[in-house]
């Protein structure tokens, strides 16, 4: 895109002008009704910037009516058992914010108030200083800079900061930039519009520059350099990791599930017992005073995080105890009913048992 007009710099982009274009726009086209809006309360804004976090406003929404219609208050969240908090997580990902989600909630409420400064909501478990200033901006009106990813996209193309965000100083660059053009007053819905633009209009792929606010403004726009910013982080292939998961059931048709650790990959939540082959499988149930009647493994899939690719292969097992009730209800293996799995589950497994599991609780080996 051509201009006849001398190119903007990072240094002369005025911030009362800046502000004034982009509160013009939010007043007229920004997002009033979000569910986390009505009411705003501390804990539901840090419930959806948690929520938020890697995952698009569309797919929280649910997740945030069911976790709320059951925690209505931190007090709700903090006394409630992990593994219930981690259900209503399930398949949202990242489940390390449920956990720290819980754990800051039974830290707060044994304070007895929400902090309502950045060094005390730095404190808590899993808020960062962009979850901490979206909370004071939002729900306690203070004038503090947010940086989520939304807001580097927009503030890299606005000032043309080259490399990838997640470099110790591109982020630099971007915190004094989003601290030079916060405002002090209408604090609260500044922030909301700038999420909203770069989640509506200042998008990732496909950016509506026409339509934007800032057009006049945005060096990336006026160089037309839009999809040079932000850079990308140099990819490089994953990893490939393989296992077995076994789906146990018993003559009572319950299946096994295993407790993982509190911390690692889905860390704190119920899954399928793993191992690397069927002769280590076989040997597994041996321990657990197990007897194979039959098995039959199903079909290859992946599932892939952000650090390695798993390339995970079923087997549906029965089995009857070698001794009566040798497997009790222990803290990490416990037997579960089909249709009674309250627990927190990975998506793929969640996905892996809704298709084992016929309506009716009947099933499905073959």
């Amino acid at each position: 895109m051509s201009s006849n007009n001398p190119p903007q710099t990072q240094g002369n982009i005025d911030p009362a002008n800046f502000q004034q274009l982009l509160l013009s726009w939010f007043d007229q086209h920004g997002r009033k009704d979000l569910p986390w809006q009505h009411p705003i309360t501390p804990y539901r804004v840090w419930l959806s910037e948690t929520m938020l976090q890697q995952t698009q406003v569309s797919t929280v929404i649910p997740y945030f009516l069911a976790f709320t219609e059951r925690f209505p208050t931190i007090s709700t969240l903090a006394q409630a058992p992990v593994d219930e908090v981690l259900h209503l997580w399930s398949g949202l990902g990242y489940y390390a914010r449920a956990r720290n989600l819980h754990k800051s909630a039974q830290l707060i409420v044994a304070k007895g108030e929400f902090p309502n400064t950045l060094a005390d909501l730095l404190e808590l478990p899993g808020i960062g200083r962009s979850t901490a200033g979206a909370i004071l901006s939002i729900a306690f009106g203070q004038s503090t800079p947010i940086l989520d990813g939304n807001v580097k996209r927009v503030l890299a193309r606005l000032m043309a900061i080259p490399g990838w965000p997640g470099n110790s100083k591109v982020a630099k660059q971007l915190w004094e930039a989003s601290t030079r053009l916060t405002p002090i007053t209408r604090a609260a819905d500044y922030t909301q519009a700038i999420m909203d633009l770069g989640a509506t209009v200042c998008t990732r792929r496909n950016a509506d520059c026409p339509i934007c606010p800032l057009a006049t403004i945005c060096i990336a726009r006026l160089t037309d350099t839009v999809n040079a910013y932000p850079a990308s982080k140099t990819t490089k292939q994953l990893p490939i990791k393989h296992c077995l998961l076994l789906v146990i059931t018993n003559i009572d048709g319950e299946i096994l599930l295993e407790k993982r650790p509190p911390t690692g990959i889905w860390g704190g939540l119920w899954s399928l017992p793993e191992c690397s082959s069927v002769e280590m499988m076989h040997e597994w149930c041996v321990k657990q005073n197990l007897t194979i009647t039959h098995y039959q493994t199903g079909n290859q899939q992946r599932h892939t995080f952000s650090h390695y690719q798993l390339d995970f292969t079923p087997v549906f097992i029965d089995t009857m105890p070698t001794q009566p009730h040798v497997i009790a209800e222990t803290g990490c293996l416990s037997w579960f009913a089909t249709q009674k799995i309250e627990v927190g589950l990975p998506a793929p497994i969640k996905k892996l048992l809704t298709g084992f599991i016929k309506p009716k609780g009947e099933l499905i080996h073959d």
